[in-house]
């Protein structure tokens, strides 16, 4: 594994090396048009991204059709937002730790809607389908003055895709090793006021086997594959000049094959996961200065396993009315009022009101002035929820374009995340003790500071921040809880702090980018790394078109981490090769074939399970405007 990791890190440094070379070179160049590309994640309000002063990236549609990638996890990881562990292959239980935080401090947004589990908190990744996104905006960094609990280590916030002006067919199938096979149909349009989306897909493969020979609870030596099912439907209506109503669901059903036990006789194990969400939302722009939004969502999480029986629902509900004012020429203020609902359904609780559901309420604002050079915005909110208690957070971000395109920014906050109804209902029940205390809010306390330089095909940025998270909730020994064997408890204080670079440049014909992640997450109480986190990690992509067709690879590499938290099993490092090459056929037609993990390297990211060998995939994509 050292000499995997060597090759990889090498020309990722080399490759960073040249961007950053390249951008001191072209200085002078003119401005992107994705500088004037509009996101929405990073103050909850429409925004330029060259004015965002907060850590954000940006993956479009084409990115995921051009590289592929076997989920969502594999996206994120493969173009430097987070480091992924997963239990084997695509549809298995999957962990994304932004600057190394927690899973379960990533808030993920679905078209604004809220996506979590209130029993093992954090999103099912694995459930989320990737073939119905349009795009993904990942903000790096604390954000619950803006959106409230589980924004502690960032937010990744998906789009999924909409209609257009004209009506247009997307049609998709592809086939590869593993046994893989997807197919995918997509139809996009409008009809006077109304413009509408529907696309539907179908994802399914042999896989391989998820374990390994050292996995001494669930070894089986069998192949473990799995099936999706994915659909979503956009529609929009115009109903004024300025009002736009709009309502949006989407659906996945995945399928996947496991090793639960190796015990005799061998039994075929299943994990049912679906991930619902819907919205309706009503825009209106009542003036120039003043734009509001009114919405209600809906999310469900449900995962099952079979034969063994296990069964967890969880149901979120939130209304919302957010908007703007424009005070005057680069200043804006921002208001949020909501309700948040969680409802948990598990087989292993007792079903009672008082322990499986809790509501939010909250009130946030915010201050945004563009002012030339200098940039600020301040953020606040209040959060009450029903089970312990009120939260305030705040967050401060400043920026000074000290040079033609460089720009200095830094911020200060603090973020929180409930614990989840699962972890608060053990504490009640038949065999708990009088007067058990509820659990409290996980807290980060955040300071960053950062450069960010933009100029013609160039750009770069330097991230530093330290994120210091206290009242983390753990399992622990027995105590006044309804588990005699252990109890969920705030003990845990961690310590997450590291660098990082991106960068992106052209050279001769040829797109770069790059990341490059220098971290030091540790549990304050003991000074180890905290589990499955890697103190070095990059990302190096580059692609070209030379005719009709569109060349790519790109490596991710990863250093050693530890297994358990006592930092004693070690997981060596590794790195990775990814290739595609796109042919244009005509303007409608192109075949595609991507070849991940090309030099077959055999790595894991999680103890006694294994990762997806060489994975060849040829594709065919027919996009017709009638």
């Amino acid at each position: 594994m050292s000499h995997t990791l060597l090759a990889a890190s090498r020309p990722a440094s080399v490759l960073f090396a040249l961007s950053t070379l390249a951008v001191a070179a072209s200085a002078h160049a003119q401005a992107l048009n994705k500088l004037d590309t509009v996101v929405t994640t990073a103050t909850r309000t429409p925004q330029r991204l060259a004015d965002v002063l907060a850590d954000l990236t940006v993956i479009t549609r084409a990115d995921i059709e051009r590289q592929a990638s076997a989920s969502l996890g594999d996206l994120l990881r493969n173009n430097g937002c987070a480091e992924m562990v997963r239990n084997g292959g695509p549809a298995s239980t999957t962990s994304l730790y932004l600057r190394g935080a927690e899973t379960r401090h990533t808030l993920v947004l679905v078209d604004g809607v809220r996506v979590d589990s209130q029993s093992t908190g954090g999103a099912s990744w694995q459930g989320i389908p990737l073939g119905q996104i349009e795009r993904v905006e990942v903000l790096k960094g604390p954000a619950s003055a803006i959106y409230g609990s589980d924004a502690v280590g960032g937010v990744v916030q998906i789009f999924t895709r909409k209609g257009g002006s004209k009506t247009a067919l997307d049609l998709g199938v592809a086939a590869g090793n593993l046994g893989t096979r997807k197919a995918d149909a997509a139809v996009y349009g409008s009809a006077g006021i109304f413009d509408y989306a529907l696309s539907a897909g179908v994802d399914r493969s042999d896989g391989f086997n998820a374990t390994t020979l050292d996995n001494a609870f669930g070894y089986v030596p069998d192949r473990d594959g799995y099936r999706r099912y994915e659909a979503s439907a956009r529609l929009g209506a115009q109903l004024a000049e300025g009002h736009r109503a709009e309502v949006v669901a989407i659906r996945s059903h995945v399928n996947g094959q496991y090793d639960a036990s190796k015990s005799k006789p061998l039994v075929d194990d299943h994990t049912l996961q679906d991930t619902d969400a819907a919205r309706l939302s009503w825009t209106a722009q009542w003036s120039p200065a003043l734009q509001t939004q009114l919405s209600y969502g809906e999310s469900r999480d449900r995962y099952e396993t079979t034969p063994s029986p296990y069964l967890t629902i969880t149901r979120i509900k939130n209304l919302a009315l957010s908007g703007y004012y424009q005070l005057a020429q680069g200043q804006q203020i921002t208001f949020t009022g909501e309700r948040d609902e969680d409802k948990l359904e598990n087989s292993s609780l007792v079903a009672t009101d008082k322990i499986g559901k809790r509501s939010r309420n909250a009130v946030g604002a915010g201050y945004i002035l563009n002012a030339g050079a200098f940039g600020f915005q301040a953020h606040a909110r209040h959060d009450d929820d029903s089970q312990f208690g009120g939260v305030d957070t705040g967050t401060l971000l400043a920026g000074y374009e000290v040079a033609p395109g460089l720009r200095v920014v830094g911020s200060i906050g603090n973020a929180f995340r409930a614990p989840t109804v699962y972890q608060q209902a053990s504490l009640y029940g038949p065999l708990s003790k009088p007067g058990t205390p509820l659990l409290e809010a996980e807290n980060g306390h955040n300071v960053e500071f950062g450069l960010k330089y933009a100029a013609g095909d160039n750009e770069i940025s330097a991230t530093a921040y330290r994120n210091r998270v206290s009242n983390l909730i753990i399992f622990g020994a027995a105590g006044p809880c309804s588990y005699g064997f252990g109890c969920y408890q705030n003990v845990a204080l961690a310590r997450l702090q590291g660098l990082t670079l991106a960068g992106g440049t052209k050279v001769a014909m040829v797109n770069l980018k790059a990341t490059l992640d220098l971290q030091a997450p540790k549990d304050v109480n003991t000074g180890l790394l905290l589990a499955r986190r890697a103190k070095r990690l990059g990302t190096v992509n580059a692609d070209t078109e030379l005719g009709d067709w569109l060349l790519g690879a790109g490596v991710q590499w990863s250093g050693a981490r530890f297994d358990n938290a006592a930092n004693t099993r070690k997981l060596g490092g590794y790195g990775l090769m990814n290739l595609s090459a796109q042919y244009k056929i005509s303007r409608e037609l192109k075949m595609q074939l991507n070849v991940d993990n090309a030099f077959d390297r055999d790595y894991t990211t999680a103890y006694g399970y294994a990762s997806a060998p060489r994975t060849v995939l040829v594709s065919l994509r027919w996009s017709p405007q009638l």
